[in-house]
């Protein structure tokens, strides 16, 4: 997902915010902030294979990120407007948060869920990721595990709790 959001702006997300408020909150006290970093030499040379891989375009982990990370976007938009049409049509807040759980067990995220299993299956041998022979397994992408986590009912309530006060604001 990194890798080809390179370059592209796109809006911010509630774990974007989260993610940006954390690090300004490091930031806070850091003898290094407003320091230059150092510049970090990597041994890399592009080799004829990886040349011939790109004239194909995105490659299908590429194109299968970007469906997992549009399925996501879309399902955050829907998710978003039913919330706030609940909370508009829910004057009882307890009624609210019952309804609301129930709406959230029963979305389906079948179709990014199957994308996902498909990433966390396939990505490292179509990527040619290394493994990292400390923990013996795959490397760490900018510090995260490869694998992604099948989409449900806790992480609906996680972005939008059951909370009729917060789906007003």
């Amino acid at each position: 997902m990194e890798i080809m959001g390179q370059g592209a702006t796109r809006p911010e997300t509630p774990r974007d915010r989260r993610e940006r408020e954390t690090l300004e909150a490091d930031l806070a006290g850091s003898p290094v902030q407003g320091e230059p970093l150092r510049q970090r030499l990597r041994n890399f040379r592009p080799d004829v294979d990886s040349a011939i891989r790109a004239l194909g375009g995105p490659t299908v982990w590429m194109r299968r990120l970007r469906a997992i990370e549009d399925g996501i976007e879309q399902h955050e938009r829907q998710l978003e407007q039913a919330w706030r049409e609940l909370a508009r049509e829910t004057p009882d807040a307890d009624e609210f948060a019952r309804r609301w759980r129930e709406l959230a067990r029963q979305w389906s995220f079948a179709q990014v869920n199957e994308l996902i299993e498909r990433h966390n299956r396939n990505f490292p041998a179509e990527a040619q990721l290394p493994m990292d022979p400390r923990t013996r397994d795959f490397v760490r992408i900018n510090g995260r595990p490869y694998e992604r986590e099948p989409l449900d009912e806790t992480w609906i309530l996680a972005r939008f709790p059951p909370d009729r006060a917060a789906a007003l604001n």
